[in-house]
């Protein structure tokens, strides 16, 4: 008697194709990062539409302005990775007896690759561009912040910010520059002292929040502007509050971005491993109802 022993082979030992057809993530994952540079280019239109450089409310409109810009960035993400994971499942390779569960995953993870590939290839092609897009639909979102600096350079303090609060700061007394003469007085203006030094060196000091570092300011301001100490004093406190609540209004805007960016991403993947079973279950002549039959 003879005994013959058969192996079992894969499927893709035998010829069969892969189970991962790359040229469909692929080209899912262009759809989608192209589809994502679309929706940024028109909501940078919307944005510079419906946001005013005049604002009565600056914080308010700023908060509302990073709240709409994340809900814009969370649709645009469903509505791309949805349409690359479709493509992805529509186009990849059918498999030919594969049982209904091992497609209903297969055809997951196809959407779920192709928005992964769309989602890398966006973070190193298209981050540059992604920026300078949705800047205009949060234009004045985060005009800038207060930064401890290093030793011997300027405040990170952004020009938009930096530059009114400073004017008011050494915003001079004319009627104790001049006398009622027209002519400046003598010894308020320190002699040869560059205006420009003093402004950034008080950018500086502010950024310390020191008591010994606002009280020299003080002193600077009161020498410069003709003020006397007391008035010196209730200015610097004012710029003070002022770059402080700058950098809060910055801390929240970034903070409500970064969370709106997470869910977008979340949702972006959902999306797309839905396209892609939809997809794959119409290239194989099933529909919806049809994954699990």
């Amino acid at each position: 008697m003879t005994t013959v022993v058969v192996e079992n082979q894969l499927p893709e030992a035998s010829g069969a194709p892969s189970a991962v057809a790359w040229p469909a993530i692929v080209a899912g994952g262009f759809v989608a990062a192209a589809f994502t540079l679309l929706l940024l280019a028109l909501g940078g239109g919307l944005g510079l539409m419906v946001v005013s450089p005049w604002r009565a409310s600056p914080e308010i409109t700023t908060l509302k302005a990073a709240t709409f810009a994340g809900i814009y960035m969370a649709a645009t993400a469903v509505i791309a990775s949805a349409l690359g994971g479709y493509i992805a499942g529509r186009l990849r390779t059918r498999w030919s007896g594969a049982p209904a569960d091992e497609v209903f995953f297969r055809d997951t993870v196809h959407g779920l690759l192709a928005w992964a590939f769309a989602s890398v290839m966006g973070a190193i092609l298209l981050a540059s561009a992604a920026t300078a897009l949705t800047g205009a639909a949060t234009a004045g979102a985060v005009q800038g912040t207060v930064q401890r600096p290093d030793a011997g350079q300027p405040a990170g303090v952004a020009p938009a910010v930096a530059m009114p609060i400073l004017d008011r700061l050494f915003r001079p007394d004319y009627a104790v520059l001049t006398g009622g003469t027209g002519q400046r007085a003598a010894g308020v203006f320190a002699a040869g002292r560059d205006l420009a030094v003093d402004r950034d060196a008080a950018a500086r000091l502010l950024a310390t929040g020191e008591a010994a570092d606002r009280q020299y300011l003080a002193q600077m301001v009161a020498a410069r502007t003709g003020v006397d100490l007391a008035e010196a004093e209730r200015r610097v406190s004012a710029a003070e509050v002022s770059l402080r609540n700058a950098a809060e209004l910055a801390r929240q805007v970034s903070m409500r971005l970064s969370l709106w960016l997470v869910a977008s991403l979340f949702l972006g993947a959902l999306a797309a491993c839905l396209a892609a079973l939809e997809g794959g279950a119409l290239r194989d002549g099933r529909g919806w109802t049809g994954l699990r039959g």
